[in-house]
C-alpha cells in the first residue's frame, strides 16, 4: 500500500505473465534500447532470451475521502476474447485478492474505465445465468464518452480494422460495457470525483483514453492507463505500443503527460507495470529517466 496524503492506494494483481515479443508489442522500439536497459528491464518488464514483454493486467484501489474507487478492472472471468487467446476464458481469483485487501463487491462506491479495452474492463461484470451483470452493486461507473462512442456497436462502421479485432471489441463492450450503462456516468472534459481526484482526457491509445489524477495534501500522483505499456517508454515516450488506435497522438500525449510528472514530482501509476510498478521521473537532457520505484501491494 501507498499512501498518497488522504489517499491509501493498494494494486490488486489480476495476472502477469509473458504477452508477446517485445517486437510486437512495441514495433518502432529499437533492439539497442532493450540491450543498454537490460540490467533493470530484465526479468521484471522483458525477459531477453525470449525477447519476451513481461506485463501485469491490475486495479488500483483507491481509499478517498471514505469512498472506495477501482482504477480499471481487467480480464474477468469466462469472457470469449478470440483477439487475443492468452485471455480467453480466463480463470483467476481475482475477488479473493481483493477481498484479502479488504474490498468485497458492494464496498466500491466508483469504478472507473481508463478506457474501453478487454483488459480495463472486464471485472465491471460478472456471469449470472446466461448473461452478464455488475459485479460491483452499489458503484458508479466511469466510463469517457469518447470511447463509449467509438466502442458502441451502432458506430462499427466508423472504425477500420481487421475482423477478429471488430468481433473482440464488439464482444467486450456486450458482456463489460452494455449491463453497467444504467449506473454510469459518460463523462468528457474532465470530471471531478472528489477533493483528491480528477479524471482527463489523454487520446491516442483509445480516443476516449483518459488519466486520473490526484493531489492530496503535498502528494501528487498521476494514474496514466496504457500511456505506458513499458517502462522502455519513459526512455523513448515517441514510441507507441501495437495497440494504440493513433500512434501519433499516443506519443504527443504521453510526452505531455511525462512533461508535468516531471515539472511537478507526480507519481506515475501505469496499468501494466509489473512487480515494482509506481515510479518517479526525472528530466534527463532532452528526455526522461527512471528515480525511483515504489510498490503498492
Amino acid at each position: 500500500m501507498i499512501q498518497l496524503g488522504e489517499v491509501e492506494v493498494t494494486k490488486i494483481v489480476e495476472w502477469s505473465g509473458d504477452i508477446a515479443p517485445v517486437s510486437a508489442v512495441l514495433p518502432d522500439t529499437p533492439a539497442e534500447l532493450w540491450r543498454d536497459n537490460e540490467e533493470w528491464l530484465a526479468p521484471r518488464h522483458w525477459h531477453p532470451e525470449a525477447d519476451a514483454y513481461h506485463a501485469a493486467v491490475q486495479t488500483w484501489v483507491l481509499r478517498s475521502e471514505g469512498k472506495v474507487i477501482l482504477v480499471d478492472t481487467g480480464v474477468g472471468n469466462g469472457r470469449a476474447r478470440p483477439q487475443i487467446p492468452l485471455f480467453d476464458h480466463l480463470d483467476t481469483d481475482f475477488l479473493s485478492r481483493l477481498a484479502a485487501a479488504g474490498v468485497q463487491p458492494e464496498d466500491v462506491d466508483v469504478v472507473v474505465n481508463t478506457h474501453i479495452h478487454y483488459d480495463h474492463v472486464g471485472w465491471n461484470t460478472r456471469a449470472d445465468g446466461d448473461g452478464w451483470v455488475p459485479t460491483f452493486p452499489n458503484a458508479t461507473y466511469l466510463i469517457p464518452r469518447a470511447d463509449q462512442e467509438w466502442f458502441d456497436p451502432r458506430n462499427a462502421h466508423r472504425r477500420s480494422v481487421d475482423p477478429l479485432r471488430l468481433q473482440g471489441s464488439l464482444l467486450v463492450y456486450a458482456d463489460s460495457i452494455a449491463p453497467v450503462l444504467d449506473r454510469a456516468v459518460l463523462w468528457d472534459g474532465s470530471y471531478r470525483i472528489d477533493g483528491n481526484l480528477v479524471l482527463e482526457p489523454a487520446p491516442g491509445h483509445t480516443p476516449g483514453s483518459s488519466l486520473l489524477r490526484l493531489t492530496s495534501g503535498s502528494d501528487r500522483a498521476v494514474f496514466v492507463g496504457d500511456l505506458l505499456h513499458s517502462p522502455v517508454q519513459i526512455l523513448a515516450p515517441a514510441h507507441s505500443s501495437c495497440f494504440c488506435e493513433d500512434r501519433a497522438q499516443a506519443a504527443t500525449t504521453r510526452t505531455r503527460v511525462l512533461n508535468r510528472a516531471a515539472d511537478l514530482g507526480e507519481l506515475v501509476l501505469p496499468a501494466h507495470f509489473a512487480d515494482d510498478s509506481a515510479v518517479e521521473i526525472r528530466r534527463s537532457g532532452p528526455g526522461f529517466s527512471i528515480h525511483h520505484w515504489r510498490d503498492a501491494t
